[in-house]
This record gives structure tokens, sequence and C-alpha cells, in this order.
């Protein structure tokens, strides 16, 4: 496997592309910004803000967050509370029925976020409503 100064990539023998490839990519991902957020803080003039903190790495290393494109900061609360206030209320009122987020709840609950058209589409707001709804517990 190359790298981005050519150099060939070691992996142990037990390294398989099909088996720790992908999850690599996504916490290798995570970790780059978390290096650049950590630079920045620090005052290097290669850093950028990109308002992750360790909440955000570990999320999105996980897989639990999605990974904004390259040098684009975290969205801000601001910006995402409303999808997070809609999974909170959601869990309230539809928690007995779906305990656990699965596919007819998401079909549900984007039915309903995409006909008050809030201006941030579904799929760009799913992961903070489910965070909404997890938060909650029934």
């Amino acid at each position: 496997m190359g790298t981005a100064t050519g150099k060939q990539q070691w992996h142990a023998s037990y390294w398989s592309e099909q088996k720790h490839g992908s999850a690599w990519e996504r916490v290798k991902e995570a970790m780059r910004r978390d290096w650049a957020q950590t630079k920045n803080d620090f005052k290097s003039s290669s850093g950028r803000d990109l308002n992750q903190d360790i909440d955000d790495t570990v999320k999105q290393a996980v897989g639990k967050e999605p990974i904004p494109a390259p040098n684009q900061p975290n969205p801000e609360f601001d910006r995402v509370e409303p999808a997070l206030s809609y999974g909170y209320g959601a869990r309230e009122e539809y928690g007995q029925k779906y305990p656990q987020w699965d596919e007819k709840l998401e079909s549900q609950l984007s039915h309903e976020w995409d006909a008050n058209q809030t201006g941030m589409r579904f799929d760009e707001a799913k992961p903070h409503i489910r965070r909404g709804y997890e938060y909650r517990k029934p």
C-alpha cells in the first residue's frame, strides 16, 4: 500500500485489507483531523481550526459521526441543533415503538424531516437526529 510520500506502508502479517483496511481508513481520517486541530491549538502555522475535539475524533473513528470533507470544520452546534432537538423529541414520541434505531424508524423520521423543509437534507441531518434520539433513553 502506498502513502502520500510514495513509501510502501508496512503491515503486520495478519493484516488484511478487507478486514483492517477500511476501518483504518476511517480512523486515519479522524486522527488526521485531530492532529490538524492539535497543531492549530498549539499555534502551529500548519494547523487548521476544524472545531475538532476528542469526542469528535472518537465518534468519527468508530463511525458514529461522519467525517467532514478535508479542511471543512465540524458543524457548529447552532447549525445542527434542530436535528439534535428533533431526534431527542422523537425518542419521547416513538421510543416505546422503536427502542432501537432501525430502518422503519429511520424511514418515518426521514419523511417527517423532509416534509418540514428545514433547509438540511435528511441524509445530512441523520447523524445528528440519531445522536439526539440515542442520547435520550426511554
